[in-house]
């Protein structure tokens, strides 16, 4: 399907895509100095969770290891139970619970910085992002176990993914405009990334503007990186 989006005649698109901008936001409110050591020194942040929740060297790591501590990762993000890891990685529920305990273990910044997201939400009824956007949470309040989970998580990943949403529409803004008045033209915003129909010769200025508004958009404790790329169509651009 990505194949089907191509620039204008002539053109080129480019596309630049945070890293794990979400798993970023949360090193940087939480302020847990491992995740944030690893960002800042240029770690596998996945390896690194790896060596951490499985009890050995950064080198020691496996591939599989490695799987496993990725989709704990983005789990923790999503406020994932010990049911659905074990769905996601296919292992027994009883061992997605060890790995997640034991990620809170090594992590205890970002269990404290959860846990106080769900009781501020608990408090006032909404999740609300550092730049002040809410979203209301009525399922906190519920009769229902499962739907209080579902508020749980909520009010866990809001704050994170509104950050990142922020912060993609910060950016946004900026490189448009930069490239007022230019004959590229910034087309699209998916998720983390902004794609531009490019003219070949303002291609450097492109490459050039999204690195900048992009890595600059907000000020963190860890960095805010871009992978940037080109092609024919934006199959081409991953």
């Amino acid at each position: 399907m990505r194949s089907m989006f191509v620039p204008s005649a002539g053109n080129v698109l480019v596309d630049a895509d945070y890293k794990q901008i979400e798993l970023k936001i949360l090193a940087h409110y939480s302020g847990d100095p491992k995740l944030v050591d690893a960002f800042n020194t240029g770690a596998d942040i996945h390896t690194s969770t790896a060596a951490e929740v499985f009890g050995v060297d950064p080198t020691e790591v496996t591939p599989e290891m490695r799987r496993d501590a990725k989709a704990v990762n983005f789990g923790i993000i999503y406020g994932i139970s010990n049911y659905g890891l074990s769905q996601n990685i296919s292992i027994p529920q009883k061992k997605a619970d060890e790995y997640i305990n034991r990620y809170f273990e090594r992590f205890p910044s970002v269990k404290a910085y959860l846990d106080a997201l769900i009781a501020s939400a608990k408090s006032t009824g909404y999740a609300v992002t550092e730049r002040g956007r809410r979203r209301a949470i009525p399922e906190l309040n519920s009769a229902k176990f499962m739907e209080r989970k579902f508020g749980e998580r909520v009010a866990m990943n809001m704050p994170l993914q509104g950050a990142a949403a922020d912060i993609i529409k910060i950016a946004m803004i900026n490189v448009h405009k930069k490239l007022e008045g230019k004959k590229s033209k910034l087309i699209m915003q998916v998720h983390d990334e902004l794609i531009v129909d490019t003219s070949p010769d303002e291609l450097v200025y492109v490459l050039e503007t999204l690195k900048t508004e992009m890595e600059n958009a907000v000020e963190l404790s860890v960095p805010l990186d871009v992978d940037i790329s080109v092609g024919k169509n934006w199959m081409e651009c991953k």
